[in-house]
């Protein structure tokens, strides 16, 4: 008997846009473009109209920083040496300073971009810190995590991780009254904490470790969060989608993505995409024998991560999706400027 994994799902093409580089949406009904060191800001719905002009803002970037944008123009920056926002004719609104990330001595470069919060009023960001040093090299201890006013850059909050980063993804709660920050460490893999910003601080709520937070479910105090096989932990190296309850720091259900596979020992998965408040989207890449790695995209329940059945595309997709918040999501095939805007199926067709 056919499992519920197998079962196909028909993607509905919605319509097609060409675009270079990596799509982000924001609030106000706007999206990021960002290809190499340019940041373009779009009016959504134009965009993916592809029929009349959408451009609101465009610039060029600093090498190697990492961007945040906010809806009316300005660009919350992440740099080897500092935090700083850019206003929309691009001077120096405010700059936060700290030690050089240490990953490129020669040319620091930040491991993650800045999360802003739902009503733009709030920015966080991972900063490294210095321990005491006994010669000239620098020694550095666990990182530091700054709240910052989004329109003046003075530090709200502060308090340190238990982790010294190489990379660092972060989601707001939709409502901003969660905060999910994940710090990958070498050697140690990803360690993930629900922290609730209050007037007297961050707070931690719980975390978890081995995974990745992928994000919230809206309407809930649920988190999503993907563990990759890593062979990092002895005779439990494993790829999973759980769910997580913050404010009780509990975990509430758990899928094996070997359920999803194949052939559980070769095939991989990538990523997982939430798309609303209802369904996930999972992302890998099965390896069949005599044929090349083909990529496939799976559809679970977002609440109890049952798979609902494996999404069939009459296009070529990639690994990646963007989803759009509104149960619809984009997807790019190979390294081509070609965005399909897709949604699942209406029910009963």
């Amino acid at each position: 008997m056919e499992s519920a994994a197998a079962t196909p799902i028909d993607a509905v093409l919605l319509g097609t846009v060409s675009a270079p580089g990596s799509v982000e949406p924001l609030a106000q009904g706007q999206l990021a473009v960002r290809h190499g060191d340019r940041l373009e800001l779009h009016d959504r719905a134009a965009f993916l109209d592809g029929a009349s002009p959408s451009l609101l803002h465009a610039r060029l970037l600093p090498p190697y920083a990492r961007a945040a944008p906010l809806p009316d123009g300005t660009v919350v920056l992440a740099e080897g040496t500092r935090i700083r926002a850019l206003d929309p004719g691009g001077r120096t609104r405010w700059e936060v300073p700290h030690p050089p990330w240490r990953h490129a001595p020669r040319e620091p470069r930040p491991p993650g971009t800045p999360a802003v919060s739902p009503d733009g009023r709030l920015v966080c960001a991972l900063v490294p810190t210095l321990a005491a040093g006994v010669d000239e090299r620098l020694y550095y201890t666990r990182d530091t995590l700054l709240l910052l006013d989004a329109a003046s850059g003075d530090v709200r909050a502060r308090r340190p991780v238990g982790a010294i980063s190489s990379d660092v993804t972060q989601r707001w709660h939709p409502d901003g009254s969660l905060l999910a920050v994940s710090c990958w460490t070498a050697r140690y893999s990803w360690s993930t904490w629900w922290i609730e910003p209050r007037h007297d601080g961050l707070h931690i709520r719980g975390g978890t470790t081995m995974h990745e937070i992928v994000g919230f479910l809206p309407g809930t105090t649920r988190a999503l969060t993907l563990r990759r096989a890593e062979g990092i932990a002895h005779n439990d190296d494993r790829d999973e989608l759980a769910s997580h309850e913050a404010t009780a720091d509990e975990q509430t259900a758990v899928l094996n993505l070997s359920d999803l596979a194949t052939d559980p020992r070769s095939d991989e998965f990538d990523a997982a995409f939430l798309l609303d408040s209802a369904h996930v989207l999972v992302s890998g890449r099965i390896h069949r024998r005599g044929r090349p790695p083909a990529t496939r995209h799976w559809l679970c329940d977002a609440l109890t991560l049952r798979p609902l059945g494996r999404l069939r595309y009459p296009a070529p997709v990639g690994r990646h999706a963007t989803p759009l918040g509104d149960g619809t999501w984009l997807t790019r095939h190979g390294q081509g400027e070609r965005l399909h805007h897709w949604a699942l199926p209406r029910q009963g067709t």
